[in-house]
């Protein structure tokens, strides 16, 4: 492990010096090889999937796992898109002349080794890959067992163009112990790595960010939630609560809570709950709810549950300020939205909700670093220090002061 990650932090050096434009041009030539090779990555791929549907996985996480012809090919585009967009690296954040004739520049820098450690999703290999490198820094990749196939065929892929760039393969790598022991010794290695990014289910998040020596920004649960505000236009309301939880169940910005102002809960339930059954979205609902529609009982644990699965809690509230409160007490800090006419309770929800990302009459699918314009994010960050939300390439930067002296001594 000490070796590799030795390596490793050599070669932030390398690509900490390398110029913009051949930056762009390497990641256009991995864009081209994941899509020239997406065969034997379907083919990999499917092993995962077999595996997982072995191993009783849900519906939910070998959606996620799963990569097919058009995923893949959103896979490439996504590093297209990141290595145009703006360079992150060398920008001048601020700049000024002190009493003593000093001039300063506070100048945008790579951080140098990031580990990044997740779950399910292969396709987090490309994107996390392509931010990294886009903003000048070594990753150290650690999948999942689940995805193990498809990672390394991945990896692998994108390691390929480096050695034919004359670039360390250590630029982007795979962590060489996949095993709970191997994260143990990685998350310990303050000396070669300085950020590590975990995101992945509660046990996760917990045992790096207790145990981590090196600093932590964690992508944490996405318990999300809507409130229909008693001016929602209900049509809109019920459009957008469906999406919110059924387009993709299994990610981290669906919707696990719908809170209702009591004023609209009779006409708007059950008009939900149809919807939901057509959906086959099983409702846990509050004792109020369960008055309106018939749902399972809710109970308080499940309020505070990321089901990551087609299920879904429903409270009642009598007022906007419950449901701020409901949210900044039982959700995660991730990603939270209001359905209202109400300019003045839109305003009160953005400003008083504790979120990362906080809406008004949107489905909270859209906190994605793509849909951001960041062309993918390294995971949404439920921290406030030093990222918060969807992490793209300037989020994987860090700055240093630059200052230019013309003989100067300190006399006093």
């Amino acid at each position: 492990m000490e070796d590799f990650l030795k390596k490793a932090k050599f070669s932030s050096r390398v690509i900490a010096n390398l110029k913009p434009k051949i930056k762009i041009d390497i990641m256009m030539q991995m864009a081209e090889h994941i899509e020239k090779n997406r065969d034997i990555i379907i083919e990999e791929n499917a092993k995962d999937i077999e595996l997982g549907r072995k191993n009783n996985l849900s519906y939910a996480l070998l959606d996620r796992l799963l990569l097919d012809e058009k995923r893949i090919l959103s896979m490439a585009e996504g590093i297209r898109e990141i290595a145009n967009l703006r360079e992150p690296i060398g920008k001048i954040l601020d700049g000024w002349v002190v009493p003593s004739g000093l001039k300063i520049e506070k100048v945008s820098v790579p951080i140098g080794v990031i580990g990044i450690i997740y779950e399910s999703r292969p396709n987090v290999t490309s994107d996390t890959a392509a931010l990294c490198f886009k903003s000048a820094n070594v990753c150290v990749l650690k999948g999942g067992k689940e995805a193990e196939n498809s990672n390394k065929i991945i990896a692998t892929l994108l390691q390929e163009i480096l050695i034919k760039n004359s670039l360390p393969s250590e630029i982007i790598s795979l962590l060489p112990d996949n095993s709970r022991e191997g994260v143990a010794k990685l998350i310990k290695m303050d000396k070669y790595v300085d950020l590590i990014i975990p995101r992945g289910g509660e046990a996760l998040i917990r045992f790096v960010s207790q145990n981590s020596t090196v600093p932590v920004v964690k992508h944490d649960k996405g318990l999300c939630h809507i409130f229909i505000d008693e001016s929602a236009n209900i049509q809109s309301a019920i459009k957008i609560s469906i999406n919110a939880k059924c387009q993709r169940t299994g990610v981290c910005n669906a919707m696990e809570t719908l809170l209702v102002h009591k004023n609209v809960a009779s006409s708007v339930l059950p008009k939900l709950k149809k919807e939901y059954d057509n959906h086959k979205t099983k409702l846990l609902g509050c004792e109020r709810t369960r008055e309106i529609i018939d749902v399972e009982t809710a109970t308080k644990e499940d309020f505070y549950t990321e089901y990551l699965d087609n299920i879904l809690s429903i409270k009642i509230v009598d007022s906007l300020d419950e449901a701020i409160e409901h949210i900044n007490i039982h959700g995660s800090g991730h990603s939270d939205s209001i359905l209202s006419e109400n300019y003045s309770n839109s305003q009160k929800f953005l400003d008083e909700v504790d979120s990362a990302c906080v809406y008004v009459n949107s489905s909270t699918r859209f906190t994605d670093g793509a849909e951001f314009g960041f062309g993918a994010e390294v995971g949404i960050s439920t921290n406030k220090l030093h990222a918060r939300g969807p992490m793209g390439i300037n989020d994987l930067t860090t700055y240093k002061y630059k200052i230019y002296g013309n003989g100067n001594i300190k006399e006093q």
